[in-house]
């Protein structure tokens, strides 16, 4: 892992390398989603076939409620637990997040209100690649829940026991065994079997980032969450614990990014060494051995402030403070999730401390937070006008009518005169 003195130069070259266009995954993805639009089935078992391996023509595209009865009996009884628990603060979170319905007098005759509706067909895309993550089905599927959803739609290419018995454990019905941007395309659009979802929600590699984003003009999508990024700000603190939350986010991924900004070159050598030595305890196979290589940096800064302003910039999608206060929290401005104190380790946001880990990536978080219930619902205005509030407001609106030159507009209220 490199350290290096950061410069205008070098943080320009970061956040640069971030917002370009990775033309080649839209390519294949567009290639991909056209040709499902085209075939549907048909190309949705070849691609499944060509790019993961998987005969969907034997093994059948969704997952029946006897396996997923199977998958529950064949975990552990830890892990049943480890997944309740997980359910459990993912729900509590999301309960809170949910948006409240309302209404208000905004003068006499007038009321406007808010009634919240979920959307009612949703797509959980599960990561199934290298590892297939559980904890994501959980932190798309209780939101769902808990939003109202009426029907969840959940989609991995290699749907694992450990995945399936969390769908039994969330009462999931609707598994299918599919990936990749054929999976996005199929959901966005909707096949002779899989069907047409609202919204897709869901983190995946730079392909299903680059499906969402193309099929993203006909469904909804959630946020463009693609390769895992970590950044760890301090001056001090245990460089063993940076080093793994470092390391947690590392392995997600080769082209995963991993940064530590520091004003400490100490702190930077223990950091870089620490890094090294819990590697060696990794399998050669783990992502992290080429992404700290290639994307993994140690940044020297003057000042905790111009640390603080290249974070902002840059907006990492994880962000940790070992030893920083509420001073310093104030300061951030951008970053999909922050873990505050020496014992807030990445991984327990991943699992379970309750905050969904679904999160922006590639700069996104400049302008939006993290998945959370209120994605998963539309916000409906309600307006309620009386005899009174009619005259109080007619007058006004067709000046503002005339001063547009719309006279449907005008001649909508001064009919009702």
């Amino acid at each position: 892992m490199r350290i290096l003195k950061l410069t205008a130069a070098l943080e320009k070259k970061l956040i640069d390398a971030r917002e370009r266009r990775d033309v080649q995954a839209e390519t294949v993805a567009s290639r991909i989603i056209g040709d499902v639009r085209r075939r549907g089935d048909a190309a949705l078992l070849f691609w499944t076939r060509k790019l993961d391996g998987i005969n969907l023509a034997r093994q059948g595209i969704w997952v029946s409620q006897r396996e997923i009865g199977e998958a529950q009996k064949s975990v552990s009884a830890d892990l049943l637990r480890a997944i309740k628990h997980a359910i459990r603060n993912v729900r509590k979170v999301a309960e809170k997040q949910l948006p409240p319905d309302w209404s208000m007098e905004v003068e006499p005759g007038v009321s406007i209100g808010q009634m919240v509706r979920p959307i009612e067909t949703i797509g959980c895309y599960i990561p199934g690649g290298k590892a297939t993550l559980l904890s994501t089905l959980v932190m798309t599927a209780v939101p769902a829940q808990v939003a109202g959803a009426k029907r969840i739609v959940a989609v991995c290419s290699r749907p694992n026991n450990e995945l399936l018995a969390a769908a039994g454990l969330l009462g999931l019905r609707e598994v299918a065994r599919i990936g990749g941007a054929q999976a996005i395309a199929a959901l966005a659009y909707g096949t002779k079997t899989i069907p047409r979802v609202d919204k897709i929600f869901g983190p995946g590699n730079r392909f299903v980032t680059a499906a969402k984003q193309l099929v993203s003009r006909d469904c909804a999508i959630d946020l463009p969450a693609g390769p895992t990024e970590a950044a760890v700000i301090a001056s001090q603190g245990n460089a063993s614990w940076i080093a793994a939350d470092l390391l947690a986010q590392a392995e997600h991924a080769p082209d995963a990014g991993s940064i530590l900004v520091t004003t400490s070159a100490r702190l930077a050598r223990d950091v870089r060494r620490e890094i090294a030595e819990q590697l060696r305890n990794l399998p050669k196979t783990n992502a992290a051995n080429i992404s700290l290589r290639t994307r993994g940096l140690i940044l020297l800064v003057p000042s905790e402030d111009a640390a603080i302003t290249f974070v902002n910039r840059f907006a990492p999608e994880h962000l940790s403070f070992p030893q920083s206060g509420a001073a310093t929290l104030r300061k951030i401005t951008a970053a999909g999730t922050v873990f505050v104190g020496p014992r807030a380790a990445q991984p327990l946001g991943d699992y379970a401390s309750g905050s969904n880990h679904v999160l922006p990536t590639g700069g996104w978080a400049r302008s939006r937070g993290g998945l959370s219930a209120s994605d998963f619902v539309k916000c409906i205005s309600l307006q309620t006008i009386n005899r009174e509030g009619f005259g109080r407001l007619a007058n006004d609106v067709q000046t503002l009518a005339r001063a547009e030159n719309l006279l449907a507009h005008e001649n909508a209220v001064a009919v009702r005169q």
